[in-house]
């Protein structure tokens, strides 16, 4: 995400780093790299001068400190800048009311169902919630199977009809299906067309009329990038609706929706969303997102997506084996299913601080655990549970089974009995980390 972006913005940055003083001249030549990493970005001209022109007037006006560098005073300037940009702070979502009603549109193609799903399965994982989903898309034909399906996987209802082509008397009945049966949210998934129209609008304006929702989410394709903003800001002028959801993050984008949606429509970024998982859903912070743009990762995303997932008794228990170093395969196993929740691994790589650029021509694929998850599948219960009874002749028998090279199997059972000694080594600390629970 944003890898172009922040390459060419670190770029930008060389014109000044290892310079004494901050003078015109560096500071013209920065903000003139700057401007154009912004517009190659697809960032509104409007928007990347006025951002420029604003970190030149702030990095004019400071006095460096003695410990601070140029170079450092300018990435923090322009931190700061991006930040506010993006809308300064993570802005609150509101599940107030009983139920609470959120309404989902956009354009089609966009994500909003999938996104549908995934808010259903943060507001009852994350917040404790009772979501129903509603599917109010009476046009795409696979839109009802789809959200029965996203909605199996996550165990929430959906309430469908799908003979009744009356998006209004469907989410209508809904609510009150949602008050009967002690639903304390219900998240209505509208139809989307290929491009705005008249009908499309009229449509969602007699959505929001008839149900007052507390939140009226736009999704955006972050891919689209201008005309993403474009469309935004279209909708608001109709729905003026509560926030945007950017969704297809991992995909090659430009950043220029990210950059651009809150200026254009003064709406704030609510939620960012990557990948088909249910799990990839985060609030969006434009402090983190500022980070990430510049290089820096992103530490507290990461750590609440590992909290979101490891529940914290079966970490205890983790811990306890791992002291009495039992740490076996099927633990082993478990962690590597805990880590694929938590998204794409690129992307996951790229929270941590100066991992971004050095991940920007690998290739990580989301099958990179299929190998080792092969390996143990062939391994009967016992075996998985007591590493030290496998000997020469069982090896034979998994790798056949799983259909890997004896090499293989061999180079992991020794990857696995070095992370066993490391592990050992910890017996010898005060107190291990935990990875935390769900809060």
């Amino acid at each position: 995400m944003f890898e172009n972006l922040s390459e060419k913005i670190a770029s930008a940055f060389k014109q000044i780093k290892g310079e004494g003083r901050i003078s015109d001249l560096n500071v013209a030549n920065t903000v003139k790299d700057i401007r154009k990493a912004l517009l190659d970005a697809d960032v509104n001209f409007k928007i990347a001068k006025e951002f420029t022109d604003n970190v030149k007037e702030k990095a004019m006006g400071q006095k460096v400190l003695t410990a601070v560098s140029p170079g450092q005073l300018m990435i923090k300037i322009v931190q700061d800048e991006l930040t506010e940009l993006m809308g300064g702070m993570a802005s609150e979502f509101n599940t107030t009311g009983n139920p609470a009603i959120i309404l989902i549109a956009g354009l089609q193609g966009s994500g909003k169902t999938t996104f549908s799903g995934k808010l259903a399965n943060y507001l009852k994982t994350q917040k404790g919630k009772s979501p129903l989903l509603v599917a109010a898309d009476v046009y795409r034909p696979a839109a009802i199977d789809q959200l029965k399906v996203l909605g199996g996987q996550i165990g929430v209802d959906v309430y469908a009809e799908p003979e009744n082509k009356d998006p209004r008397a469907i989410a209508e009945n809904a609510l009150k299906q949602a008050k009967t049966t002690n639903k304390n949210v219900i998240i209505i998934d509208t139809a989307g067309r290929l491009a705005v129209d008249e009908v499309m609008m009229n449509e969602v304006a007699g959505l929001k009329a008839a149900l007052q929702p507390q939140e009226i989410l736009f999704v955006v394709d972050s891919m689209t990038g201008q005309d993403a903003v474009n469309t935004a800001k279209a909708f608001n002028e109709r729905l003026d609706f509560t926030g945007v959801v950017l969704t297809k993050l991992d995909g090659d984008t430009r950043g220029g929706a990210a950059l651009s949606i809150k200026y254009t429509v003064q709406k704030p970024i609510k939620f960012i969303s990557s990948g088909e998982k249910m799990e990839t859903l985060d609030v969006f912070h434009p402090d983190r997102m500022a980070q990430r743009i510049l290089g820096m990762g992103d530490i507290a995303s990461l750590v609440e997506r590992a909290q979101a997932q490891f529940d914290e008794e079966q970490a205890k228990k983790l811990e306890k084996k791992i002291r009495k170093n039992q740490f076996d395969f099927q633990d082993f196993l478990d962690q590597l299913q805990q880590i694929k929740k938590m998204g794409n691994l690129k992307d996951l790589m790229g929270m941590i601080p100066g991992m971004g650029k050095a991940m920007k021509d690998i290739d990580i694929s989301d099958d990179a655990f299929k190998g080792v998850e092969s390996i143990i599948s062939s391994m009967t219960p016992f075996e998985r549970s007591n590493p030290d009874v496998i000997d020469l002749k069982r090896k034979q028998r998994i790798a056949k089974g799983c259909g890997r090279d004896m090499n293989e199997v061999n180079q992991f059972f020794k990857q696995f009995e070095q992370m066993k000694q490391m592990m050992k080594g910890m017996n010898n600390m005060p107190a291990m980390p935990r990875m935390g629970g769900r809060r």
